[in-house]
């Protein structure tokens, strides 16, 4: 099977920061994959080489193409969704429909509408008149209407109520998604997309620094919930991080066993939030 993303030794330099520095990617179809990392870490570099926005060294395919070469080929097959508005203030909701069907050849304007009809967006509305909310589900139905075999949201809800976050990742599961799609996303909110990924990377400088499918990481990676009296036992077996709780600490391991751990205390596996903590902070001490 031929990944939709293929990239090797991934590098760009920004001065003296290094906003790339030697990634490797697969992502193979029908995944989701989450790219989390603080501001600055490399994320919006890696998905610019990724929609052929920006040279990078190294090689990258993406659908079997240069992105940079074939970037209006790639376009056709590849969706986009950023939390920033794209659509003129003054375009009416109808008017991005009709446009949108009379310029991209995958573009199925009776599905958009279908869903529109479950949102209270009305097609006479301005662009101006939608709440974020609004005009988020209004990026996603446009979206959603194009047979793309690649997806990139990146922070697609920044901003939204809770209620809107959630419409959002269940319509695009519910209404979108199958195996023949992928999806890449970028968020902060990594508790709310835990659940809907496949793979997860997390980037730090630049860097990978875990790349992991989410069904191995209970293989990998174990919370110890410990008491006070169990924490110095339960520090010799060296956790990659600590954190306190009411009573005791939280410590997570990597490659552990959990048969030593189940000893000291409650295991389980820990929360991606959690354990994204954790790798940023590797190294450093919680005590």
């Amino acid at each position: 099977m031929q990944p939709v993303i293929k990239a090797r030794s991934l590098r760009k330099i920004y001065g003296n920061n290094k906003a790339l520095d030697g990634v490797d990617l697969d992502l193979l179809p029908g995944r989701i994959l989450g790219l989390i990392g603080p501001n600055g870490a490399g994320k919006t570099t890696l998905l610019k080489s990724i929609l052929g926005l920006a040279p990078v060294d190294g090689d990258i395919s993406v659908l079997g193409m240069d992105p940079r070469r074939q970037r209006t080929q790639l376009l056709e097959q590849v969706s986009f969704i950023a939390d920033t508005a794209i659509l003129p203030r003054w375009l009416k909701v109808k008017q991005a429909l009709e446009y949108l069907a009379g310029v991209h050849p995958r573009f199925d304007k009776n599905r958009a509408q279908v869903f529109l009809q479950r949102t209270q967006i009305q097609m006479d509305s301005t662009v101006r008149q939608l709440s974020k909310g609004m005009l988020t589900q209004l990026h996603l139905a446009l979206i959603m209407a194009i047979d793309s075999k690649l997806l990139v949201l990146d922070e697609p809800t920044l901003g939204l109520d809770i209620l809107y976050r959630k419409q959002f990742y269940s319509a695009l599961l519910e209404d979108y998604f199958d195996e023949g799609k992928t999806i890449l996303i970028t968020t902060h909110q990594v508790e709310e997309i835990e659940n809907l990924l496949t793979d997860v990377v997390f980037i730090k400088n630049g860097r990978f620094n875990l790349n992991i499918a989410m069904d191995e990481l209970h293989s990998r990676y174990t919370e110890l919930r410990v008491t006070d009296e169990h924490v110095p036992q339960a520090q010799a077996l060296n956790p990659i991080h600590s954190r306190p709780m009411l009573g005791g600490r939280a410590m997570i391991f990597e490659s552990a066993d959990r048969a030593a751990l189940r000893a000291l205390g409650e295991i389980k596996t820990p929360g991606l939030a959690d354990l994204f903590v954790a790798k940023m902070q590797e190294g450093a001490s919680h005590a």
